[in-house]
């Protein structure tokens, strides 16, 4: 059943990004604003198939070194509705600093510039992921499965988390007021 959440989780989300991909085409065309390029959206589409071959290579090997990690926990949640806001709190705590650290540290940017490489700002652009961070990515998750999170579910809820991250590459959506100070927004 487990293994289900990640395929209907693509099952969903990927006519969703293909109906706002498509929507976001037509209001870059009707405002005449170049947002998309063939070249650029073939080369994102291209990053996004060889990020996720590779962490679908790679995934075994980091569940199984969450899964050891789990089976070492601190803490037991028992109350379900706790567990999932916490993993998604505690996730997106623990993205934002491989993000800052993949911005912040000279080696780490090496592996993260290929997302920012775009000279259009695009939904696509969200798939436009580095092929090494799969590799190390796992890390930062550790403290998740210490806290009593398996690593299945921690899996899961980064995929889940990841729909959102896609959504904010996009330069048609201006300021979103007090929002800006608690999610992160295109």
């Amino acid at each position: 059943m487990e293994a289900l959440r990640e395929q209907l989780l693509i099952l969903i989300s990927t006519p969703v990004y293909l109906i706002v991909i498509g929507l976001e085409v037509a209001l870059s065309h009707f405002r005449r604003i170049p947002s998309y390029t063939r070249r650029d959206t073939l080369n994102n589409l291209y990053l996004m198939l060889l990020n996720s071959g590779i962490d679908l290579l790679f995934r075994g090997v980091y569940v199984v070194a969450l899964d050891w990690f789990f089976h070492r926990q601190w803490f037991h949640i028992e109350n379900p509705f706790w567990y999932w806001f916490w993993l998604v709190v505690g996730m997106d705590f623990l993205f934002y600093w491989l993000h800052r650290v993949d911005h912040h540290s000279r080696f780490f940017w090496a592996v993260h510039v290929t997302h920012h490489s775009s000279e259009q700002f695009n939904l696509t652009v969200g798939f436009r992921s580095s092929v090494f961070q799969p590799l190390y990515r796992f890390i930062y998750f550790i403290p998740l499965a210490l806290a009593g999170f398996r690593a299945i579910d921690i899996v899961f809820v980064f995929s889940a988390t990841q729909i959102w991250g896609i959504l904010v590459h996009t330069e048609h959506v201006g300021k979103l007021g007090w929002l800006e100070y608690w999610l992160v927004t295109p």
